[in-house]
């Protein structure tokens, strides 16, 4: 070696050097592509068997669950690029896993290459959802009731089948669980986990059945200097549903569809469709409910009647004929009102058919 030659720092190798005049093999010694440990443990809730990731319990499938895992233990150089990463993960028992890495990659000009095997381990503790759970814990008091009368079964398991579907379709929100339900006089009372299920289901109510919600809020409870309060969330569905025919001011009308502040009426008599409040409605008859409606074939026409065969004997009658039908219509929609049948008009939800429409 001359004066004034490159040498390398560590054992005075000549010249190829790296940036901090290290030879290849002094560079590999001191530099590592990766660092992976030889054990992992991760936390599942024994009763819900969620896992604890990224600081909240959540639910992943094995494969993404192992993917996370491995890359929340790998540590990677933080020089090197053009990474190649391979990943096997077997699983051993309920508790264990084996996971295998090999990666590939550059630091500098130099290739590097290893392999890490690692045992994931997995130990209980309880999520604080089942912990509340478990602790009968609630946010909310989801209150069903109808206007003016008692809610029938038939009601009550529409209305609550509503709220699986939306839990069904909704992200899953750990604090979106049932406490206790059961019926009261009058209706349905459910203990919520969450303030924001109770309103979120009040919101679908009212669009998929009208009628009101009213909210009231109660303080159970300080922590930190700040109020704990319980929501108590009445809905009220109508005394009516979509279709139905009311009796309002000495005129029958048919629901036509929801607003915010009441429902669309289509009269019985004429063309004619008008807005109604709630309250406006309090006080009205129901006639006819959709479901005791029928749709039947048209036997005859003229200008203003139709012929039908009466559904409970069988005998032909002639009504007078609703001012929608047209004349490709085949079958008309038909009640009974004040003991005699009448043929209906057709509702928005069932334009476009032969009166047959739900």
């Amino acid at each position: 070696m001359t004066q004034g030659e490159l040498f390398c720092v560590s054992c005075g190798n000549p010249p190829p050097l790296t940036e901090e005049r290290l030879c290849e093999s002094c560079f590999r010694a001191r530099n590592h592509l990766s660092e992976f440990p030889e054990r992992i443990q991760q936390t599942r809730c024994p009763k819900c068997e969620m896992f604890l990731i990224d600081g909240r319990f959540g639910r992943m499938n094995h494969d993404e669950l192992m993917q996370h895992r491995a890359m929340e233990a790998l540590t990677v150089h933080p020089d090197a690029d053009n990474l190649d990463l391979k990943l096997h993960a077997e699983l051993i028992d309920d508790r264990t896993s084996r996971l295998t890495i090999e990666i590939k990659g550059y630091i500098q000009e130099f290739e590097f290459e290893d392999q890490h095997e690692a045992l994931l381990q997995t130990s209980n503790g309880v999520c604080q959802t089942c912990t509340r759970k478990a602790g009968a814990y609630f946010e909310a008091v989801m209150q069903l009731r109808s206007a003016g009368r008692r809610l029938e079964d038939d009601e009550v398991k529409e209305l609550r089948m509503s709220l699986d579907e939306m839990l069904a379709n909704s992200p899953e929100d750990p604090m979106f669980f049932i406490t206790k339900e059961g019926p009261v006089t009058g209706g349905w009372d459910l203990q919520l986990g969450s303030k924001a299920m109770a309103r979120m289901w009040g919101r679908k109510l009212v669009n998929a059945h009208g009628g009101q919600t009213k909210e009231t809020s109660t303080t159970v409870g300080h922590k930190d200097g700040v109020d704990i309060t319980r929501l108590t969330l009445l809905y009220r569905k109508p005394a009516y549903g979509m279709g139905d025919v009311i009796k309002f001011r000495k005129r029958f009308w048919r629901v036509d569809s929801w607003q915010k502040d009441g429902p669309i009426l289509l009269a019985m008599d004429r063309y004619e469709r008008t807005g109604a409040t709630w309250r406006d409605l309090e006080k009205c008859i129901v006639m006819s409910q959709q479901k005791d409606h029928y749709v039947v074939d048209i036997l005859r026409r003229d200008d203003s009647a139709v012929e039908i065969l009466d559904p409970n004997d069988f005998s032909v009658r002639t009504l007078s004929s609703a001012y929608d039908i047209g004349t490709d219509d085949t079958k008309v929609r038909i009640c009974l009102i004040e003991g005699e049948w009448t043929c209906m008009p057709r509702t928005r939800g069932e334009q476009g058919g032969n009166g047959d429409g739900n």
